[in-house]
């Protein structure tokens, strides 16, 4: 972790994933967790959990992907942790959300990306 979390902040503002991106993360005051492992992850999320914190935790998208127990359970109870992934740089982005399935299911595997990064199969559409 390279900043830690201070006292006082209602809400705590976390980021998860590649260490390139946590950079970035860390300058705009996130507290940064790079490279977690998903046993880290876990911890992390079990113990906003436990201590009935508020926090916005961005996640990158191999994190977000990940068999993460408390993550599945943040993301499903919603309320006081509120999660959002962020693609991996030099990646297409990979939509992971119930949104995302709901528009896979009615229009088809190729409308929305959900493969691993950069192995969707389709071109990016540029519209004119």
């Amino acid at each position: 972790m390279t900043t830690e979390h201070e006292p006082g902040h209602s809400t705590r503002m976390l980021f998860l994933g590649e260490a390139s991106l946590a950079d970035g993360f860390r300058l705009i005051g996130f507290e940064t967790h790079p490279n977690p492992t998903p046993e880290e992850a876990d911890r992390i999320l079990r113990d906003l959990s436990r201590n009935r914190e508020k926090a916005f935790v961005v996640v990158d998208d191999q994190v977000m992907r990940a068999d993460i127990p408390n993550l599945q359970r943040v993301r499903r109870e919603g309320g006081r942790i509120v999660v959002i992934a962020v693609p991996l740089l030099n990646a297409l982005p990979i939509l992971s959300s119930q949104v995302a399935d709901r528009l896979n299911t009615l229009f088809g595997a190729a409308a929305v990306p959900s493969g691993p990064a950069g192995q969707s199969g389709e071109a990016p559409v540029n519209p004119k």
